[in-house]
C-alpha cells in the first residue's frame, strides 16, 4: 500500500509541475518562409490570391490526392473558403478562408483545422516588387496553443515543422510561376 501511495503522489508531483511550468511556456508562435520570383508582382499576386491555386503548390494541398474539397464563394475575394477532408490522419478535417487582400500586397487566410485535432492559426502570403520582373513572396502562419497545450510546444518544433512544408510550397510556386 505504502508503494501505491508513493506512486501516485510522484504522478501528481510530475503533473502540478508540468501544469506550473506551462504557465511561463510561451503560448504564440510564427513561422514565415520567402522566395524570389522571377515574375512582375502583379502576375504573382493574381496567382496566389486564388487558394485553389495552392494545389499547385502547397505540400499540404499534396498529402492526399484523394481527399474532398469544397468551396463557398468567389476564390481570390475576401469571404472564400476552401474546405478539405481526408481520412489521412495528416491531413483531416478544415478549412481555410480569405479574410482580408490588400491587392499587390498581401492575402491574410483564417486556418481552422477540425480534425484529428481542433486549432485556428492565421495564414498569409505577401508580396513585394524588386523591379519589372522580380518579386519576392513571404508565406507565413502564426498560432496560438492555449494552457495547459502550451506545453507542447517544448517538445514540438514549430519553426522546422512548419519551416520546411512553406519553404518546400514556395519553392514550387517559384518553379510553377516561372515556367
Amino acid at each position: 500500500m505504502k508503494i501505491l501511495k508513493g506512486l501516485l503522489l510522484t504522478v501528481v508531483g510530475i503533473v502540478v509541475l508540468a501544469l506550473i511550468v506551462a504557465l511561463f511556456v510561451k503560448k504564440d508562435y510564427a513561422v514565415e518562409r520567402k522566395v524570389t520570383i522571377n515574375k512582375p508582382e502583379s502576375e504573382v499576386f493574381d496567382f496566389i490570391k486564388h487558394i485553389k491555386n495552392q494545389d499547385q503548390y502547397s505540400v499540404w494541398n499534396n498529402i492526399d490526392p484523394a481527399m474532398k474539397k469544397t468551396y463557398t464563394g468567389t476564390d481570390g475575394t475576401v469571404g472564400f473558403i476552401s474546405a478539405w477532408e481526408s481520412t489521412n490522419k495528416n491531413v483531416g478535417k478544415g478549412e481555410q478562408e480569405i479574410t482580408n487582400i490588400k491587392e499587390s500586397d498581401r492575402i491574410d487566410m483564417k486556418l481552422r483545422f477540425k480534425e484529428p485535432f481542433e486549432a485556428e492559426d492565421d495564414a498569409y502570403m505577401e508580396t513585394e516588387g524588386m523591379g519589372a520582373n522580380q518579386t519576392h513572396v513571404k508565406w507565413g502562419f502564426k498560432g496560438r496553443m492555449a494552457y495547459p497545450m502550451n506545453l507542447m510546444l517544448l517538445f514540438m518544433d514549430m519553426e522546422s515543422m512548419l519551416g520546411k512544408d512553406l519553404q518546400g510550397g514556395l519553392d514550387k510556386l517559384k518553379v510553377v510561376m516561372e515556367k
